[in-house]
């Protein structure tokens, strides 16, 4: 990893380790472009993502291949039916000799977390996940510890799949900046994987160089969070999480996004523009972020709850409702 003082980094080069970061996750992951760019963006907007996909996607190899990259500690945690809170924040340990009892962190202490098929968990491992996302910190015999910065989680879950599953409370899910829902790969990049060595592709996972380190990419996630925006793009934003609260207007969903949605959307469009090179967030940007934000913000009415095509068709519909600036 070339050194460079992160307070030096300007938005060009904030870029050009985001590409970087990019150019290196496209060579170990195959057919998953439009996930890989989501989740650098994530990355640089510092927003915890929920990956959902049928298993054989890639979802775990590419954040394992992230945490490389990114130069961080990186943690995974195959989530159970039986796994209790202490498995997730750790425990306190009793000390004979002096009497006392000693903190023993547990996997969720880390910088980058992989919590995978994340809704086998039960209801109070998802809320000590939910407090570690949201304050930063969680708490172990009382006592808070803050958890290491930059700290993110990405999460992992089958939608086919739904015996001995715990759906994620609603709560929880508006934690998450993003939810990418992984489809299968074209034919060409299917094809693509048959050639592929699998112990040598699985060596070059592990050797993967860090792009980043702590300092850089805390900047990075600064630039990004500095990135302009006009105030008819925010006018736009706006207007486009609005419209998803009424159940008369275009898009009919039964309930709409929060404001928390409002804030998020911005975040990951100014981070999207970071990574095209830019230091303004155009509508465009918006747009494209707009399904992935706000997909498990929203609620559809039951007619449509059984049409795997209907979020995309209301979105469709939002976009096309709300006059572009």
């Amino acid at each position: 990893m070339e050194s460079i003082d992160s307070d030096s980094l300007g938005v060009a080069q904030a870029s050009a380790r985001l590409a970087e970061v990019l150019e290196a996750l496209g060579r170990v992951i195959v057919g998953q472009d439009e996930m890989l760019v989501r989740l650098v963006v994530a990355l640089a907007a510092r927003g915890h993502v929920l990956i959902e996909g049928v298993p054989g996607l890639a979802k775990t190899r590419a954040v394992k291949a992230l945490a490389h990259l990114v130069g961080l500690p990186f943690r995974r945690i195959q989530f159970t039916p039986d796994l209790l809170p202490a498995d997730l924040l750790g425990t306190q340990i009793y000390r004979p000799i002096t009497g006392d009892f000693v903190v023993r962190p547990g996997p969720i202490v880390s910088h980058v977390v992989l919590a995978d098929e994340i809704n086998r968990a039960p209801a109070k491992v998802q809320s000590a996940l939910l407090e570690a996302m949201q304050e930063g910190r969680v708490t172990l015999g009382g006592e808070p510890i803050d958890l290491p910065c930059p700290f993110w989680v990405l999460a992992t879950q089958n939608p086919l799949d739904q015996e001995g599953t715990h759906p994620l409370p609603e709560a929880q899910l508006d934690r998450f900046l993003m939810r990418l829902r992984i489809g299968y790969p074209d034919r060409q990049a299917e094809r693509a994987l048959l050639d592929l060595d699998s112990a040598r592709d699985d060596r070059r996972l592990e050797e993967l160089p860090a792009v980043l380190d702590a300092a850089t990419l805390r900047r990075i996630q600064a630039i990004a969070a500095s990135v302009h925006v006009a105030d008819v793009v925010k006018d736009y934003l706006v207007d486009l999480v609005r419209a998803t609260r009424d159940p008369r207007g275009p898009t009919g969903f039964e309930r709409g996004a929060s404001p928390r949605a409002t804030l998020d959307l911005m975040r990951a469009a100014q981070a999207h523009a970071l990574v095209r090179g830019r230091d303004f967030v155009t509508p465009l940007d918006v747009a494209r972020l707009l399904p992935d934000v706000l997909n498990h913000r929203v609620a559809l009415g039951w007619e449509d709850r059984d049409d795997p095509h209907a979020l995309d068709h209301r979105f469709d519909a939002l976009l096309r409702a709300v006059a572009v600036p």
